[in-house]
């Protein structure tokens, strides 16, 4: 069976907190600087996006009226659906 002296202990214990407040200290300096990177790259994405919705519309020039018609197979209601039975509300 293996035995774990106390300075092999004390060493894994300092590795494991160097590499802690090492891990902080870096995302304290370049958290910011990937943040504002991360942030810029989903702002174009985002005005890119944009863009492509508003090309559509400036698509048509001024003055001039296109009308959308409806497509006339639309959603028709079933009147056998039941008996319609009206509430009275009791105080």
């Amino acid at each position: 069976m293996l035995e774990a002296s106390f300075s092999d202990v004390l060493q894994t214990i300092l590795i494991i907190l160097l590499v802690y407040f090492g891990f902080k200290l870096l995302i304290k300096w370049f958290g910011p600087l990937i943040l504002k990177y991360f942030l810029r790259k989903m702002g174009k994405r985002f005005e890119q996006q944009f863009r492509q919705q508003q090309e559509p519309a400036s698509k048509n020039k001024e003055g001039k009226v296109s009308i959308d018609k409806k497509p006339k197979n639309g959603r028709k209601s079933n009147k056998n659906v039941g008996e319609y039975i009206d509430y009275e509300e009791i105080d």
